[in-house]
């Protein structure tokens, strides 16, 4: 009995050591990861991708720019503070105002145009940037603090300069601390006209869709109706602007068109009817109606519509959603089709052919314990880089198997979309800089790497990009002087 009792006690000692010691592992292990998440003070973006300290190359983002002996074409003045904001039907709130209002002043120029910004930062305390969502601007104008630009602090200005070479519709906002900035005001919309002039006989809204603290639902500033005057008969034209961090869907009262699509005209599009058409986070899509005989019409978003002329009744939300992969045609010329719309660029024939998988893994960001999404299974300092050379046909598999929908942006560039879950598109060439990618599904585009750079390629959820869900594509020999961390005052995100 004796013996038994010594061997039951010496058992249980060496499971309690065999115990302690895989405390101590797992310990080690957590205290390895936690250490190797932590953020210096300052880095330079591309030292993830071994470019060393501050990049690797002569070329600095800083030389990226338009002529600057060009005089400009359009030249606004925005000053932005911090005040109470008050915004139709909602109650008021402390938030960001550009020349006293939110959203800023709609910006419009002409393709062609050198447009020149001059932002003055009176009281922002974190520090302000404008990003110019969906206009391919040269690097040092991209307005992301840390990469292309330091934060513009209180009483300091910088000036954005660049080519308006696309017409179309597009919108602009803080990129710095960026998932809090945007919701409270900081943001605006830019409209593009074609170099002739806006389109004779058409008239035109823009529609900034925005929900502010506390859920206040708004078009503009105009609250959840925003009205425009409109005669019978009359071709409207209305952008779309979502400038929130979730998919929205627009319809209308009567059947119409989608006229474009990110910036980039849709190619014969036909009617719509019983139908909704999604926008991503940071998307744009103008739809056109044709004003009936009598009544007026209703563009509805979520939560707030468009009134064209007369008061005319709520058309409720469609089940439907109209699949852009196959609207449009791919053809131009006579209705058979005369050939393909061209590209610029083979994207069968790739020099580089990248996968961006999205997931999500519980660990440390930043020293902090939580479930973060990551790109190829990596996140913060480790996160993914895409090295491309100027004149690259670039390739890139998208795949979502995170559990909630990502809308994914790349700056500097616009996208081609090829298929969606091994399904190639069909209608018009569908080219977007914000691309919604839900749960599932998996997306081949293409771009031309045209625009050197170092560019980020994020989630438009933007409290998911402050959560990991970033990475960058870097032309090789560019480098950049700026840098992140807690020492910089520079958070992008």
């Amino acid at each position: 009995m004796p013996a038994a009792e010594g061997i039951r006690s010496r058992t249980a000692l060496i499971a309690r050591v065999i115990a302690l010691g895989l405390l101590a592992l797992l310990l080690i292990v957590l205290g390895t990861m936690w250490w190797q998440s932590l953020r210096p003070g300052a880095y330079a973006v591309t030292a993830a991708a071994g470019h060393g300290a501050h990049g690797g190359g002569p070329v600095s983002v800083v030389d990226l720019v338009t002529d600057p002996e060009r005089p400009a074409d359009v030249a606004v003045d925005l000053v932005a503070r911090t005040e109470t904001v008050r915004i139709a039907g909602g109650r008021a709130f402390t938030g960001n105002t550009l020349n006293g209002s939110t959203p800023g002043p709609v910006i419009r120029a002409r393709q062609g145009d050198l447009v020149e910004v001059r932002l003055r930062n009176e009281d922002v305390p974190e520090g302000i940037t404008l990003h110019w969502h969906g206009v391919d601007v040269p690097a040092a104008m991209d307005g992301v603090a840390g990469v292309t630009q330091d934060a513009i602090a209180p009483g300091e200005s910088f000036v954005y300069r660049f080519i308006a070479d696309r017409a179309g519709t597009y919108w602009y906002h803080s990129h710095q601390v960026s998932h809090r900035q945007v919701i409270a005001g900081l943001y605006g919309a830019l409209v593009i006209d074609p170099a002739a002039g806006a389109e004779p006989d058409v008239t035109e809204v823009v529609a900034a869709a925005h929900t502010y603290p506390d859920g206040i639902r708004s078009l503009g500033d105009a609250g959840r109706e925003l009205r425009a005057d409109a005669e019978p008969g009359d071709r409207v034209r209305v952008r779309v602007i979502n400038t929130d961090n979730a998919p929205i869907s627009v319809w209308a009262s009567v059947p119409f068109l989608v006229r474009a699509v990110d910036g980039t005209e849709v190619n014969r599009p036909t009617p719509v009817e019983g139908e909704r058409v999604l926008i991503t986070a940071g998307g744009r899509v103008d739809v056109e109606v044709r004003m009936p005989r009598s009544g007026g019409v209703r563009v509805h978003v979520p939560g707030a519509s468009v009134l064209l002329g007369e008061d005319a009744a709520a058309a409720p939300q469609p089940q439907r959603q109209l699949d852009l992969l196959h609207y449009g045609s791919l053809h131009y010329g006579s209705p058979e089709g005369a050939g393909a719309m061209p590209a610029g660029f083979d994207p069968a024939h790739p020099d580089r052919d990248f996968r961006y998988e999205i997931g999500r893994l519980p660990g440390f960001l930043d020293g902090r314990p939580g479930l973060w999404w990551t790109v190829n299974g990596r996140t913060g300092t480790d996160a993914a880089m895409f090295p491309v050379r100027e004149g690259d046909v670039v390739r890139v598999t998208i795949s979502n198997a995170s559990g909630e929908v990502h809308p994914m942006h790349l700056h500097g560039h616009h996208v081609l979309v090829l298929s969606r879950n091994g399904v190639a598109a069909t209608g018009s060439p569908w080219w977007v800089d914000s691309l919604n990618v839900e749960h599932g599904e998996t997306y081949e585009i293409a771009f031309l790497a045209d625009n050197p750079g170092i560019w980020m390629d994020h989630c438009h959820n933007l409290p998911h990009a402050a959560e990991g869900l970033v990475a960058h594509v870097v032309y090789d020999g560019v480098s950049t002087p700026f840098l992140l961390g807690h020492d910089t005052g520079n958070v992008p995100e």
